[in-house]
């Protein structure tokens, strides 16, 4: 489902180059954010169809940016929310669940093995 739009939100800059080469590849229009605040502008701008947040960010942390986007009766559309994190203890994963986080995966991860998720994903939504 190309076209669709997929916001990338990580303050690690090789995760932001290597996900967008890859996303754009499969034919997504990418957006990326570098933390929390800029992330929340542009869900509320362009309304992604999907966003991989990062958990720990500055200015506002994953968690935080999920949150706040399910939390917003302003969206017309709320994004399918993957968190991506070093970290893949359960007691993360259960709070990324209490936020509203659709998906939880674990950095490094393969590139083709999330151009293929995407794509289940987008396909459904």
């Amino acid at each position: 489902m190309s076209n669709s739009k997929i916001l990338v939100v990580d303050d690690e800059p090789f995760i932001l180059r290597t996900l967008t080469f890859v996303l754009k590849k499969e034919g997504y229009d990418i957006a990326t954010a570098v933390n929390g605040e800029e992330a929340l502008a542009q869900i509320r701008a362009s309304e992604p169809s999907l966003v991989f947040v990062d958990a720990m960010m500055p200015k506002k942390d994953g968690y935080q940016v999920a949150q706040e986007v399910r939390d917003d009766p302003t969206l017309k559309r709320q994004p399918y929310i993957i968190m991506l994190t070093a970290r893949g203890q359960e007691s993360d994963r259960e709070k990324a669940e209490r936020v509203g986080i659709n998906e939880f995966m674990t950095k490094p991860f393969s590139p083709s093995k999330v151009a293929a998720r995407v794509r289940e994903i987008l396909e459904r939504t």
